[in-house]
């Protein structure tokens, strides 16, 4: 049973699950957006507001944390250096998952998530 476990697995394991979400996070923080399945967008949503908020922080330790789960060194120290003006005055809800088409070969639901 897995009552009250609120971690979505995505059909993998531990390893490949944790990784999959890494190699997200940095793509979303690179480029803005990601087109990808609704259940992986709304399980990276929390890691990307996750790294945002340590970029409000700005602190060193926060900074050493991003850079653990990021894989671009320079992409942890452009988020550092403009976190600040962009998500100041903002709480919370960094990120947007937009539904899109479902996709043709398995008929999977499909989404973007954004930056905001």
């Amino acid at each position: 049973m897995r009552h009250g476990c609120r971690v979505p697995e995505l059909g993998k394991p531990a390893d490949q699950r944790k990784a999959l979400l890494r190699a997200l996070t940095t793509q979303l923080i690179r480029h803005g957006q990601v087109k990808t399945t609704k259940a992986r967008a709304k399980a990276v949503r929390s890691e990307v507001d996750h790294m945002i908020t340590l970029a409000k922080d700005g602190s060193l330790a926060a900074r050493r944390r991003a850079l653990g789960y990021v894989y671009d060194k320079q992409l942890v120290h452009a988020l550092f250096a403009q976190a600040k003006e962009r998500y100041g005055d903002r709480q919370g809800g960094y990120s947007r998952v937009v539904r899109t088409v479902r996709r043709r070969g398995d008929n999977a639901e499909m989404a973007i998530i954004e930056l905001v």
